[in-house]
């Protein structure tokens, strides 16, 4: 129960920055991938070295990390296609290449430039995709993210997230930062800075606020801050411990847990702050509520059988239904955005791992081993969970598909990093 505890209680005073470049950024290893990669050959662009920084060395990056691509070179093929009807599928099949990206760069003036790619199928003969951007070398890396998510939904039937961001905790020394990112660890800027720690951001659902827990005020209390000015409101600062922030599916109310009616409880509220409703009524510890993709029910941990587990609120009819039964400590729910089930962590032999059940057949799959996992965030694909772990005895995040096959590590150079939440596919 102390675990339980601290994830309720633990919070301390916080300075706040503007958002401000961080000093370094995440280093992805890819240490597992599917069984069964997909061949792609990611061919320069056309003009691309005319640019400090280009378009297809993201692309690829993106690609691999995913573990679901393998890149073919093409060193060799001369000339090198620029459009899709400049492709020779038989060249790149011959190299073992089902697909290949081929574009070009050229300048505009204005310090813009135009963007253009194509995506082949070499096995069908057939272009899949094709896209123009104009955009400034500023953009370059989104772009790059852009075109990296049309592959893979192209390829795999499923939404990229190579655009979307993540945020993380990091402490080196006594210093301790909130950090927002790229999906890749590139381009991370500083929301939130301390000199003591911080924990649970949860992003909006628009991806343009994150609401975090601060104890400046000598006592636990949400706030929502704007990622693009800075600003920041008041959320929860009632009597007790205000904690454990998450946002409705709209964006128009949040379920946090607050103690100023005695115990550990579930609270919803609206996003400025009003409108306070109780939702559940428990002799235990209820906490980390996180809402189902529907916005219909709320999964949350609570010991009240006796052993933390993990139980459903249907919002409508405020019935409670106990969804964990295997082993006696289940906490940390976090809803798959595809509604087919959730990830949480479990505890077996002293062991903190990651696990995923099923809905309909409430079947659980072990995904991680451990020791120390927590802190799922889910890609809003449902493909991808990032989590914190542990690595020589420093904090890091890693990341392992839900199928279990695809596995990374997250390492900052020279700080600990934990508490992940991934952002929303951007609008």
């Amino acid at each position: 129960m102390l675990r339980l505890a601290r994830l309720v209680l633990t919070f301390v005073a916080l300075a706040f920055l503007a958002v401000a470049p961080a000093r370094a950024q995440l280093n992805i290893e890819i240490v597992g991938g599917a069984g069964t990669a997909i061949p792609i050959s990611v061919v320069p662009f056309e003009n691309e070295s005319n640019w400090p920084l280009g378009i297809t060395g993201i692309v690829g990056a993106d690609l691999t990390r995913s573990g679901l691509f393998r890149l073919v070179d093409d060193a060799g093929i001369s000339p090198r296609p620029v459009r899709a009807e400049d492709v020779r599928a038989a060249d790149f099949r011959a190299r073992g290449a089902d697909a290949v990206v081929v574009g070009s760069m050229r300048p505009l003036g204005e310090n813009r430039a135009e963007v253009k790619f194509a995506l082949v199928d070499t096995v069908r003969q057939a272009q899949l995709a094709s896209m123009n951007y104009v955009v400034t070398p500023a953009q370059f890396r989104a772009t790059a993210h852009k075109i990296a998510d049309i592959i893979y939904e192209k390829m795999t039937g499923n939404p990229g997230v190579f655009s979307t961001r993540i945020a993380y905790i990091t402490k080196q020394g006594s210093r301790v930062e909130l950090i927002v990112a790229d999906a890749d660890g590139g381009n991370p800027q500083s929301v939130v800075g301390s000199n003591e720690p911080l924990l649970s951001p949860a992003w909006s659902p628009d991806g343009n606020r994150i609401a975090y827990v601060s104890l400046e005020n000598k006592k636990p209390v949400v706030y929502v801050q704007s990622l693009s000015t800075g600003q920041r409101q008041v959320l929860a600062s009632f009597r007790g411990s205000n904690s454990a922030p998450a946002w409705s599916p709209d964006g128009r109310r949040l379920a946090v847990t607050l103690t100023k009616d005695g115990g550990s409880q579930i609270y919803m509220i609206n996003a400025d702050g009003s409108g306070v409703t109780r939702l559940i009524n428990s002799a235990g510890i209820d906490t980390e509520a996180s809402f189902t993709p529907d916005g219909a029910s709320l999964l949350f941990t609570s010991d009240r059988g006796g052993t933390p587990q993990i139980y459903r609120l249907n919002l409508a009819t405020n019935g409670v239904e106990r969804l964990t039964f295997e082993g006696n400590y289940n906490v940390s729910a976090r809803a798959l955005p595809d509604g087919k089930g959730f990830v949480f962590v479990k505890r077996e032999g002293g062991r903190f791992m990651l696990a995923i059940q099923d809905y309909a057949s409430r079947q659980v799959q072990m995904l991680t081993q451990g020791p120390l996992d927590e802190s799922p965030a889910i890609a809003p694909n449902s493909k991808l969970i990032i989590y914190a772990g542990q690595q020589g005895g420093r904090g890091i995040l890693a990341a392992i598909s839900s199928d279990g096959r695809v596995k990374q590590r997250l390492i900052s150079p020279a700080a600990d990093v934990r508490e992940p939440a991934w952002g929303p596919l951007p609008r």
